[in-house]
């Protein structure tokens, strides 16, 4: 082979570059590369061809790969990295000519296998680029190859070289819609359309096409941002034994999107299809929030595959105990990325980077975030330097970013997680919520702490209500259906003799264990369901609930269905129609909550803001009386916003019998006529009515029926109509 120049410094000789005797075709390049550069890491195309960069501090060698096919079980080129030559300090990189993207690629990393040391590097291992922005999966995957001795070329994954540039946006940016004015919904981008009455054909349900097809139903319910369960590339062979890894808790890739969420298999199809629904969800004015995945990988313990990081510099992208045989496990998955470590802080925040740049995605969702502020032993750290990257960091400047700020390990920092700008589901809020409406004694104070931004958690900070993101259910649990129909979970079709997932789930059956025949029980469960709703959309706060909530979706008190890849898991669109009331009920209460249904002048606040700024005080059975005590079950909240010239009166009755509550007669110094807007005890159309259709309440009482809320209000321009 002769030699060419390219616009790179340096030239290899023919002997760097090898072909596959046993093949009879080649590659369309140039048979020739180049020394490359060390920025940026991972495979960036240029006009020339692509240039390949990847750290491996203690590696003695390393072997680029290329692929025609996925399943290919020899590489048809490789070109292997001369440590004299294409080398700089731990960066390995190589420039190859005429290469395009869709070129299928993948490492072999030579060096010492010496676990004390914690060294674990595996040639015959094919392993994935961590910068990698595509990734193609064979049909035979296997993750037991991967873990067993041998080669295992034709079963791997492999790394997709791509072109961000090549995409059309259409003048797409990330919408940075203010937190006030948003209403999250947790979704699973799979189990959203995969099920057979979703009306998605065959070849797009479960997939990004097939959600772009769902979107008029997201906007007909008025959310205005999905949280979407992991959609970077994971191992769905994460998981028992005859299982699928469901969740997507689980990644091998931090750049590159899941590969089976595409309906094109092609290798740029899931980049290019994610694209597509970012745009669409865009101009439906839905925000993307990605819940990412930063604590661990699918790599697993000591017994784990070798999939890329483990065969690439195990020291550097773990934490492991003393003995450096094994790993740390804060993450509860065998274990702990060491976020902190200076080069997976850079991979964390070039990923992150990465999906707002090239992907448009509006912000993230952090699981189990509280690893991410331990250090190379374990210990937390006041000021982690990855959190404060992530918070400084310009581009991310204006995204949404929401930390899980407890892990596996006991670590829990609700209410006093790092940073300035970091959001936090409020798992306080859901426990107290539960134990309200449930009925629970001593619950009343923590509820009414809750219901106004939980002042009691977040005390020490001054910062916007949204702070707390406010969820009674999420994917990790009860469905909001399963807490109230179950009091025990059902986990036995996880395989683990229902050990897994949490005892603690604060649910009540409402007198049945499951699915039930007797009329009461139901309307029981559907008053809760409404109760539980209501308290969360208008809590001061960022609202979030789970997909399919608003219809009453079941998964048979399963409360940790990650490796549930069936109809039990998938959204049943027939909910719609025998869940009608309650979907209904949603609908309404959110689009109250952020004023979709009133003149565009007074667009700019939604309800909850209006109501932050008029709160007046705390009430019983008697006005001005609320009773404190443990055995108390009920409670009032008044509101006055004079700049609206409107009163609000909550009642929240999780008493299991009638009480009649006082109303105030005056406001702003006039008398006042009180119209209810919402009695979850009444049944539907009269739960709850459009706003300007809300009936005349008759007298200066209100009996509130049991285990219900009510919401009233009245403008005090309109005069008394009481009897």
């Amino acid at each position: 082979m002769s030699q060419t120049r390219s616009a790179e410094d340096g030239i290899l000789g023919d002997d760097m570059l090898r072909t596959d005797p046993q093949r009879s075709h080649q590659l369309d390049i140039v048979p020739a590369a180049s020394v490359g550069r060390s920025a940026p890491l991972g495979a960036t195309v240029t006009s020339g061809g692509v240039n390949f960069s990847l750290y491996s501090r203690d590696a003695s060698g390393i072997e680029l790969l290329f692929f025609d096919h996925e399943d290919d079980r020899q590489p048809s080129h490789v070109i292997r990295l001369d440590q004299t030559v294409n080398r700089t300090y731990h960066y390995w990189h190589v420039f190859v000519p005429c290469l395009q993207a869709g070129q299928l690629y993948g490492y072999r990393v030579h060096g010492p296998l010496d676990p004390a040391k914690g060294m674990r590097f595996d040639p015959t291992k094919v392993l994935l680029d961590p910068y990698g922005r595509g990734v193609a999966v064979p049909r035979n995957y296997s993750r037991e190859a991967a873990r067993q001795k041998g080669d295992n070329a034709a079963t791997a994954m492999k790394s997709v070289v791509v072109d961000p540039g090549l995409y059309d946006w259409e003048g797409d940016t990330p919408l940075r819609r203010p937190s006030s004015q948003t209403i999250v919904y947790e979704m699973h981008v799979k189990g959203f359309t995969r099920h057979p009455s979703s009306g998605v054909p065959e070849a797009t349900r479960g997939t990004f096409r097939g959600l772009i097809e769902k979107i008029p139903y997201l906007q007909d319910l008025g959310i205005s941002a999905v949280e979407l369960l992991p959609v970077f590339q994971f191992d769905p062979q994460d998981c028992p034994p005859g299982r699928v890894n469901y969740w997507g808790y689980a990644p091998v890739s931090f750049f590159a999107p899941h590969q089976a969420y595409s309906s094109r298999q092609d290798p740029m199809g899931p980049v290019d299809e994610f694209r597509d629904m970012v745009k669409s969800l865009h101009r439906a004015g839905i925000e993307v929030i990605l819940d990412v995945v930063f604590n661990h990988t699918a790599e697993g313990d000591h017994l784990g595959p070798t999939l890329s990081f483990r065969g690439l510099e195990n020291n550097a992208y773990y934490l492991l105990e003393p003995d450096r045989s094994h790993y740390a496990n804060y993450s509860g998955t065998g274990n702990t990325l060491n976020a902190n470590h200076p080069i997976v802080r850079r991979m964390i925040v070039d990923s992150l980077r990465h999906w707002v740049e090239e992907m448009h995605v509006d912000g993230f969702r952090f699981d189990l975030a509280s690893i991410l502020a331990r250090d190379s032993a374990g210990q937390v750290m006041s000021s982690p330097p990855v959190l404060w990257d992530i918070e400084s960091d310009p581009t991310l400047a204006g995204t949404k970013i929401i930390a899980e700020a407890w892990d596996a390990a006991g670590l829990y920092q609700v209410g006093s997680f790092v940073g300035d700008s970091w959001k936090e589901w409020n798992g306080r809020f859901r426990d107290d919520v539960r134990s309200f409406i449930r009925g629970e004694d001593g619950s009343l104070r923590r509820f009414a702490d809750r219901l106004l931004g939980s002042h009691e958690i977040y005390r020490y900070k001054e910062r916007e209500a949204e702070q707390s993101v406010n969820f009674v259910a999420c994917h990790d649990g009860f469905t909001l259906n399963d807490l109230v129909s179950y009091n025990q979970k059902h986990n036995e079709a996880n395989g683990e003799e229902n050990r897994d997932g949490g005892d603690d789930n604060r649910s009540w059956n409402c007198g049945a264990e499951g699915p039930t025949s007797d009329p009461e029980i139901e309307r029981l469960r559907n008053r809760q369901v409404k109760n539980f709703m209501t308290v969360m959309l208008l809590s001061l706060g960022l609202p979030m609930f789970l997909m399919g909530d608003e219809v009453r979706r079941t998964q048979q008190g399963n409360n940790n269905a990650y490796c549930q890849d069936s109809e039990a898991n998938w959204l049943d669109w027939s909910l719609l129609v025998k869940h009608a009331d309650f979907h209904r009920f949603v609908k309404l209460l959110i689009a109250r909550r952020l004023l979709r249904d009133i003149g565009p002048e007074r667009q700019r606040m939604t309800l909850i803001q209006l109501i932050r700024q008029g709160i007046r005080g705390w009430h019983g059975v008697k006005l001005d009386q609320p009773d404190w005590s443990s055995y108390s079950h009920s409670v009032a909240l008044s509101a006055e916003i004079s700049k609206e010239a409107l009163l609000f009166h909550f009642i929240f009755n999780s008493y299991w019998e009638p009480l009649d509550f006082e109303l105030p007669r005056t406001g702003m110094g006039k008398r006042v006529s009180w119209r209810r807007w919402i009695d979850t005890f009444q049944e539907a159309p009269e739960d709850i009515v459009p706003w300007q259709e809300a009936p005349i309440v008759p007298e200066y009482t209100y009996r509130a029926g049991p285990r219900s809320v009510v919401v009233l209000w009245a403008s005090v321009g309109e005069g008394p109509q009481h009897t």
